[in-house]
């Protein structure tokens, strides 16, 4: 699943390769996740200019003139890839085509990829937005443990089970940790740990994809992966599951109960 880093990099470079064109063509393959009908979908974007692209949480936000904006999330297997043919591309969602004859398209092999025509607006904070202090009020406050937390939308936006694994490892936190119970110096070395590995993740996303969407890229991961056996220290790399989700960790990670 893309996650904050990649979807960043998404949105910029979708703003820098389409940003000012009118979308002539929106194709929608399938309409059965969408909010409204594929017709009023079509009549509210076509014809319209891509303002600019950002990122909500895990959505990717298409703001077009008139006020109207499209919402991408791509679930666990959508992806976005560039428009190089005449036929629709295998397990297309919809396709975006633009003044040029430049595009691109949403796929899923899954159909789970969800489109929405002007979301409404979510006050849970992002992961790169949250203040050191509302972020240690929040773990102040939850007894789940620490990667539930920082994995659930309803309560900081953007993160997955691949970061929220490289998060924890960089700040030293076992991911079997109470929240609450973590103390408030490694509370704060979490919090600085989350923008650290969220925004290394995006420089060396944006440097790997250029001006391309080639999609999720993990190659740098130092302990999400069934292929990496050893940390960056030496240590082994255990996993189990939290909450039906695989994860990585090391003993060497401090447990707070």
């Amino acid at each position: 699943m893309a996650e904050l880093p990649d979807l960043t990099v998404f949105a910029k470079i979708l703003e820098r390769r389409y940003k000012g064109k009118t979308l002539e063509t929106l194709d929608v393959s399938v309409a059965k996740k969408i909010n409204v009908p594929a017709k009023a979908l079509k009549a509210a974007v076509e014809g319209k200019v891509l303002l600019h692209v950002k990122r909500e949480g895990k959505t990717l936000q298409l703001h077009f003139s008139g006020n109207e904006v499209l919402g991408l999330h791509l679930m666990l297997r959508g992806e976005l890839i560039e428009i190089d043919q005449d036929e629709p591309p295998r397990f297309q969602i919809m396709g975006f085509h633009f003044e040029g004859g430049e595009g691109f398209a949403l796929i899923d092999m899954q159909k789970q990829a969800t489109p929405t025509l002007n979301p409404e607006p979510v006050s849970v904070p992002d992961a790169l937005e949250i203040s050191e202090k509302d972020f240690l009020l929040l773990l102040s406050k939850k007894r789940s443990l620490i990667k539930t937390v920082l994995m659930d939308q309803k309560l900081i936006r953007g993160i997955g089970n691949s970061y929220s694994d490289e998060i924890l490892y960089h700040s030293g936190i076992s991911p079997f940790s109470v929240a609450k119970a973590i103390p408030e110096k490694s509370g704060k070395k979490l919090f600085n740990s989350m923008s650290g590995v969220l925004n290394t993740a995006i420089e060396k996303i944006g440097k790997e994809n250029g001006s391309e969407l080639k999609g999720e890229l993990i190659d740098f991961m130092k302990i999400h992966g069934a292929k990496i056996k050893k940390g960056p220290k030496g240590e082994e790399i255990l996993s189990e599951k939290i909450a039906g989700r695989k994860t990585y960790y090391t003993k060497a990670q401090e447990l707070f109960l």
